[in-house]
């Protein structure tokens, strides 16, 4: 494994994360959205990450340079959602229910705060390898 395929690694670190990020913000949006019926209404969105590593490079008695995570898929909530009788609504069904996410927005606050920080862990990796190379290449100047 070379030095230079932490850059690849912590990058598809980031990746991951932004993409966290983004059906997190997504989830909050939608959180108090309105639908006329179960079927219409907003599910939960969450990325189902995966582990790569693609073999074993023998020739540099290390790991392929594939190595990371991968957004493996964007799953759905299968949670329920919630029916509030308003029955004024305009788009209460005939019952007078009109339907919500199941989404809890303290658990999806707390998923951002986690995501956000895992992305910042990853740029401190990449920086921090930045410079353990800039200073090596300086020690030959020296």
């Amino acid at each position: 494994m070379s030095l230079y395929d932490i850059f690849d690694i912590s990058g598809s670190g980031m990746s991951a994360q932004s993409v966290r990020l983004n059906t997190t913000a997504s989830n909050i949006a939608n959180a108090h959205s309105i639908a006329s019926s179960t079927d219409e209404t907003y599910k939960a969105r969450h990325p189902v990450f995966q582990a790569v590593m693609n073999g074993v490079d023998v020739k540099n008695h290390g790991v392929s340079p594939n190595a990371g995570v991968q957004v493996a898929g964007i799953v759905e909530s299968q949670a329920d959602a919630v029916a509030r009788y308003q029955p004024d609504h305009p788009l209460a069904d005939e019952k007078g229910f009109v339907y919500t996410p199941n989404i809890n927005i303290v658990e999806e606050m707390a998923n951002m705060i986690s995501a956000s920080r895992s992305y910042q862990s990853n740029v401190q990796v990449a920086n921090l390898t930045k410079n353990l190379l800039t200073k090596t290449l300086n020690l030959g100047n020296s």
